[in-house]
């Protein structure tokens, strides 16, 4: 194997790719980088046996004078390659298994991996592909993935089910203290189909998605795979059933309360500043018969916070007081574009919801706490 290539455009490869590079593993051969040059171009592939990864280098200066296929050490290849300077760098595999790279006035050796060890990791991009916009995925990820659960006792909650029927595309994470759901409507129809993603995947994914304008999604045999511009990014999925979401929304709010999000937000976080370290902590809200609202907090230990709160809106005709985490709704809250948005509540002890008036297909639930 002998190629030439732009820095650039091998950095930026490899910085993709690396996302999905395994550090710690009981195969040791996926911590190379699987780099095969054919005529056609060269391809980058990493895995960490749940995510994996394929990234096409882009044709900006590449010169292939012989094909084939080298796994090289991928901590050092990636450091090497972000630390020359030379415009232009060459690979090419030597005699007793070793890679010379070199550029400029830099010239490296590495020991190479035993090819033949590399799982053959198959990327199945089959017809009929959701297309979605990036800025679609990233407002579906971005306004849900938070709520996923962070224990491992139920695997299924640690994912972000994505939902599609006809052209709507619905993602929901709960973590079953709260909830967060996005919808958005697509351009095409699809058949229905359930999948749960893996946090972890979608954060990953969220870190290099460009600028392109769209992004194909396809799912396979417990695998789904993102295609955009010059990258192929795989990932399992969560096996297990979701739970019946659409069962835990309200139908019907007799208390609505609509704030400045940004006040709110400033508001609550000061309340909370009297927790005890470690814990989480409650805030209470009252609404009162004039429509003030005061947001307050006590330990015994420290001692007590009132802030008061004048909301923009208010629909109810009796007083109302409600516990609920400062950090489930901070978090719910900082997802949101619009400046104002409407707090629903039920009861004391019943989930409430939070909409914003400009983000639409966005929502967010909360059960409450109970405190005496």
């Amino acid at each position: 194997m002998k190629f030439s290539v732009s820095r650039d455009s091998l950095t930026t490869a490899i910085n993709a790719a690396s996302r999905a590079l395994s550090n710690k593993t009981p195969m040791p051969i996926l911590t190379g980088v699987k780099v095969e040059a054919t005529y056609d171009g060269v391809v980058i592939t990493t895995s960490n046996g749940d995510l994996s990864m394929q990234v096409t280098v882009e044709q900006d200066g590449l010169k292939v004078d012989q094909p084939g296929v080298q796994v090289i050490p991928g901590r050092y290849f990636i450091e090497i390659v972000r630390k020359m300077t030379a415009d232009k760098i060459t690979i090419e595999s030597m005699d007793d298994n070793l890679i010379n790279i070199r550029g400029g006035q830099s010239d490296f050796t590495l020991n190479g991996m035993e090819n033949e060890l590399y799982p053959d990791i198959v990327f199945s991009t089959l017809s009929n592909p959701i297309i979605l916009q990036i800025e679609e995925l990233r407002a579906l990820v971005g306004q849900t993935n938070f709520a996923t659960s962070l224990l491992e006792n139920r695997p299924i909650l640690t994912g972000v089910l994505f939902d599609v029927e006809g052209n709507q595309f619905r993602a929901v994470a709960t973590d079953s203290y709260r909830l967060a759901q996005k919808q958005i409507e697509l351009n095409i129809s699809y058949d229905a189909k359930q999948i749960v993603v893996p946090r972890r995947t979608l954060e990953e994914l969220s870190r290099i998605l460009g600028v392109d304008t769209q992004i194909e999604l396809f799912v396979a045999d417990n695998k789904v795979i993102f295609k955009f511009n010059n990258v192929l990014f795989q990932s399992r999925l969560l096996e297990g059933r979701f739970p019946e979401t659409n069962k835990l929304i309200p139908a019907e709010f007799p208390i609505e309360v609509s704030f400045n999000k940004n006040q709110l937000v400033a508001a609550i976080e000061r309340a909370s500043l009297l927790n005890i370290a470690g814990k989480d902590s409650i805030v209470k809200l009252k609404l009162y018969k004039s429509g003030t609202v005061k947001i307050t907090s006590h330990t015994t230990e420290i001692g007590k916070v009132v802030e008061e709160v004048t909301p923009t809106a208010t629909l109810s005709e009796s007083e109302f007081t409600i516990a609920f985490s400062s950090k489930y709704v901070v978090e719910a809250l900082r997802v949101f574009e619009s400046n104002e948005i409407t707090m629903y509540f039920t009861g004391v002890v019943k989930p409430f919801v939070i909409k914003g008036e400009l983000d639409e297909g966005v929502l967010q639930l909360i059960l409450p706490v109970r405190v005496e």
